[in-house]
C-alpha cells in the first residue's frame, strides 16, 4: 500500500468515525477528524474539514429538518459572522496553539459547571457568544461545536441536532468563503475533503442505532462527553504540536 492510499484510508477511517459521533449528537466531527488529517496532511487543514464539514450536515437536514429552532440558529449566526473573519484572521496572522488551549481549558470548565449545576441558559446573548467563539475556533482549527452544544444541551435530541446541523451547514460554508478570499483553500484540500465523502456517508448511516439510543434521554450526557473530549483533543493537539 503506497503512502498515499495509507494516508487516505487513515484519514477515511477519522472521518467515519467523526461522522458517527455527529450523526449521533448532534456534533462531533471535527474533534474526531480534524487532529487526525492535521498530523497527517497538515497542507489541507482546515479546508479538507470544512468541506466534509458543509456535507454532513445535510444528511440530518433531509431527515429532521422541521425540529431546527430558526429563531435560535439566527442569533448564533449574528455571533458567527464576525468569528468567522477572525478565525481566518487567526490562521494568517496568530498561532493556533495559543488559541486552542485557551478554548479548550474555557469548554472544559464549561462542561464541569453545567456538569453539577443547571444548563447553560439559552437566549439571544449566549447564542451570539457561541455562535462567535465557534466561528473562531471553527474556522481556524476545525473544531467548533463545543460552544454551540453546549448551549443546546438542554433540547430535545432532533431540535439539537437539526438546528447544529443547519448551524454547521452554514458555517463551513461562511468558512470555505472566507479561506478562499485569504487565498488558504488550495485545491488540493478541496480535492482530499471530497474523497472522504463515502466515508462520511457511511459513518451518517451507522449512527442510526446510536442516535436512537441516546435520544432515551441521554443527549444531554452525550453531549458533556463528547464537548470535554473536544477540549481534550484542542488542548493537546495544540501543546503536542
Amino acid at each position: 500500500m503506497s503512502d498515499e492510499v495509507f494516508v487516505l484510508v487513515l484519514a477515511g477511517v477519522s472521518v467515519f468515525a467523526g461522522a458517527v459521533v455527529q450523526g449521533a449528537v448532534g456534533f462531533g466531527l471535527g474533534l474526531v477528524a480534524a487532529p487526525v488529517i492535521t498530523m497527517l496532511v497538515p497542507s489541507v487543514m482546515p479546508g479538507a474539514i470544512q468541506v466534509v464539514n458543509v456535507i454532513l450536515p445535510l444528511f440530518t437536514l433531509l431527515a429532521e429538518w422541521r425540529r431546527v429552532d430558526w429563531r435560535g440558529l439566527g442569533a448564533a449566526l449574528l455571533g458567527r459572522l464576525p468569528g468567522t473573519f477572525l478565525g481566518g484572521m487567526v490562521v494568517l496572522y496568530v498561532s493556533t496553539r495559543a488559541l486552542g488551549v485557551l478554548v479548550g481549558v474555557m469548554v472544559l470548565a464549561a462542561v464541569a459547571l453545567t456538569a453539577r449545576a443547571a444548563a447553560v441558559p439559552r437566549n439571544p446573548a449566549t447564542l451570539v457568544g457561541a455562535g462567535f467563539v465557534s466561528g473562531i475556533t471553527g474556522t481556524a482549527t476545525g473544531i467548533g461545536g463545543p460552544p454551540m452544544a453546549l448551549v443546546y444541551q438542554d433540547a430535545k435530541g432532533p431540535q439539537i441536532r437539526a438546528t447544529l446541523a443547519m448551524f454547521f451547514f452554514l458555517s463551513a460554508a461562511q468558512s470555505l468563503a472566507v479561506l478562499a478570499f485569504l487565498d488558504r483553500l488550495p485545491a488540493r484540500a478541496v480535492t482530499f475533503g471530497a474523497t472522504l465523502i463515502p466515508c462520511l456517508i457511511a459513518g451518517f448511516l451507522v449512527s442510526g442505532p446510536l442516535r436512537r439510543y441516546l435520544d432515551g434521554g441521554r443527549v444531554r450526557a452525550g453531549i458533556l462527553v463528547v464537548a470535554a473530549l473536544s477540549a481534550l483533543v484542542l488542548i493537546t493537539r495544540s501543546t503536542v504540536g
